[in-house]
């Protein structure tokens, strides 16, 4: 039976590493979050294993992560950074995959000034390598950014993908299109998944309920189907709008009624699958 998994998190210590994407002054990211912070909460709600994905553009950061999974058994997997521009990029890949908690690599792409930087030619050789070595690759879009994701993978057609928070849709406003129109055509491509995360923080932050987010959840089941769907917490950012356990509870109510088989598929097993857990 796969376990209940945990697409999507982050962990940080800010003594070692700054955050610069962080809001400034006291506010609930600039604190510390580490394994022992989410342990009682993952089983609260009943996720046993969580992959960590990057939230700092560096290879410090990398080998602090695969230290973390190393020493928490609820870690199955690290999705880290590495810079996809380096010509020698496989060197640092060859160092990575020597450890076996490492899944993937993602970039903050949507913080990225121009957004077509996912199409230059020196990032496209980076995507090229971690296709040729069967790496997963997560994206990290804005709407406005889901254009670019047919041409990169008509370029790098081999390349295995996952749209993180599917696609931050402009969930506060109510706004589909062009959200709805481009991801459709994203959906389309078989090798590319989603992850059912991130949802809360582009509502009302202050008021949002799950069926809020319900509308958009069934766009993404329409496109993807529940086997291309991962659930993921976005713990801590998440914490910006609600508890991991009303994150848990708001994408299950979202999803709405469910077999059995595509329950275990989106709190799990497609997680194990897409990243080799």
């Amino acid at each position: 039976m796969p376990s209940v998994v945990d697409s999507h998190h982050h962990f940080w210590d800010l003594s070692e590493l700054d955050y610069d994407w962080m809001p400034e002054g006291d506010n609930v990211l600039r604190r510390n979050r580490l394994p022992a912070d989410l342990k009682p909460l993952i089983d609260e709600v009943g996720v046993q294993r969580t992959v960590i994905v990057q939230a700092h553009s560096s290879i410090e950061e990398a080998r602090w992560l695969l230290g973390l999974a190393a020493d928490n058994d609820f870690i199955a997997g690290v999705v880290a950074w590495v810079d996809l521009t380096d010509p020698r990029v496989g060197n640092t890949l060859d160092h990575l995959q020597q450890d076996a908690h490492f899944k993937g690599v993602r970039h903050i792409w949507h913080d990225e000034p121009e957004d077509d930087w996912i199409m230059r030619p020196a990032v496209l050789n980076g995507l090229k390598e971690l296709a040729r070595r069967d790496i997963p690759f997560d994206l990290l879009p804005r709407p406005q950014h889901l254009p670019y994701i047919p041409r990169v993978l008509d370029a790098v057609p081999d390349l295995r993908t996952v749209v993180d928070h599917i696609a931050k849709p402009l969930i506060s406003n109510g706004v589909f299109e062009p959200w709805l129109s481009d991801l459709k055509r994203v959906a389309e491509i078989p090798n590319v998944y989603c992850k059912i995360s991130g949802m809360i923080t582009e509502a009302d932050t202050e008021n949002w309920k799950p069926a809020d987010l319900t509308p958009y959840v069934n766009h993404v089941v329409d496109m993807f189907g529940y086997n291309r769907l991962m659930f993921g917490s976005d713990w801590p950012v998440c914490t910006l709008a609600g508890s991991y356990k009303q994150v848990f509870h708001a994408a299950s109510r979202a999803l709405g009624r469910m077999s059995v088989a595509d329950r275990t598929a989106v709190f799990g097993g497609n997680a194990e699958r897409f990243y080799g857990l």
